[in-house]
């Protein structure tokens, strides 16, 4: 079995971050969205995994991803370029798959217990594909899937329904065979000129292909938005393990379970409360302190600021007498203090589409 990983769109919704790189390698608890995807698939067996690189910076994917030796795994580049949909992103790798069963995880999703499951209920029910579902508040706004009364059958898959028949929401993880490329030259673009997935899925069923359901155990997060990855960022920290590579002055203090990288000093008045993680080569305080749900990326400095909840990227740098809560600092940035400066006043350098709170 081979996987696909899905590493394009434009990530409008996560902007500006996404001004600067693809949302797929923004860090969730110091690691890059579409690590956890690869270490996914590695862990359920699937070793030969192909790349669906988009039109922003697809470069900075191939460069962070490299050939797939530093995870155990290989790669094969697939160029999607402008998006299109789910349905046509996988079909662009259908020289890649050739006739072999395979997995398809969106490189901006994350799911507490793997896909494990995945490819083994392939191989139980003998079918032509598996969907993964999770129930959901809104189901409007979702792909969304209707079960067969006994549960064992997908009936049918409706991208954003107005008059949802269920709650259960089709994830960004998937299994195919080659089926699938049977069916996609049937397939028709939709409102948003794109080429659904359920819709596709769709056509399987009709065509007479055993399509079925997977319930996702755990919990699954689509990272589409900065609250949703501030969330998925404290439901992995929630699991982070106690660790420390660097060293901690007299008069610092560490609380409860947090990860400190190598090179990193916590200075003297200092706090550090966990579940928080703070990565290589970081500087923090003296008089600094860092709360609850918190990732510092590598190489960052923080100085008498209160941060809580938030995610600062790498080579940051945060020395402001304020307490920042719920936020991220892209990476290589500066939140500095004005007092001093003249004219006095708030001096800000503001991107498109960026909220500040003040």
């Amino acid at each position: 079995m081979k996987g696909l990983v899905l590493a394009g769109g434009y990530g409008t919704r996560l902007r500006p971050l996404t001004h600067t790189g693809p949302k797929q390698l923004i860090p969730i608890a110091n690691k890059p969205n579409i690590q956890y995807c690869i270490e996914d698939l590695r862990d359920a067996g699937i070793t030969d995994i192909g790349i669906v690189l988009g039109n922003v910076m697809p470069e900075k994917v191939q460069e962070f991803l490299g050939d797939g030796s530093k995870f155990g795994v290989r790669f094969t580049y697939i160029v999607q370029g402008e998006p299109k949909g789910i349905a046509h992103a996988i079909n662009c790798a259908k020289e890649f798959m050739g006739n072999e069963e395979f997995v398809v995880y969106l490189g901006d999703n994350l799911l507490k217990n793997g896909i494990k499951a995945i490819p083994k209920k392939m191989k139980e029910e003998k079918a032509d594909c598996v969907i993964s579902l999770m129930p959901v508040k809104e189901p409007q706004r979702y792909g969304i899937a209707e079960l067969s009364p006994d549960g064992t059958k997908v009936l049918r898959t409706v991208e954003k329904p107005k008059e949802p028949k269920s709650n259960l929401a089709v994830i960004g993880v998937y299994a195919f065979n080659s089926s699938f490329f049977k069916v996609y030259p049937k397939l028709r673009p939709s409102w948003r000129n794109e080429m659904e997935i359920t819709d596709a899925i769709s056509l399987l069923i009709e065509s007479g292909h055993k399509v079925v359901p997977h319930h996702v155990e755990g919990w699954w997060k689509d990272t589409g938005k900065p609250e949703d990855i501030l969330e998925a960022n404290h439901l992995i920290l929630d699991g982070i393990a106690e660790e420390n590579e660097g060293r901690v002055e007299d008069g610092a203090s560490v609380v409860g379970r947090v990860k400190i990288g190598k090179g990193t000093v916590i200075y003297g008045r200092s706090v550090v409360r966990g579940p928080a993680i703070v990565g290589e080569n970081c500087k923090i305080g003296p008089g600094a302190y860092i709360g609850p749900y918190t990732a510092i990326g590598d190489g960052c400095q923080v100085s008498k600021a209160e941060i809580d909840d938030s995610i600062v990227m790498e080579d940051s740098t945060v020395d402001v007498e304020r307490k920042l809560v719920r936020s991220m600092i892209g990476k290589s940035s500066k939140i500095l203090s004005a007092n001093g400066l003249i004219p006095k006043g708030e001096r800000l350098v503001v991107g498109e589409n960026t909220s500040v709170y003040l």
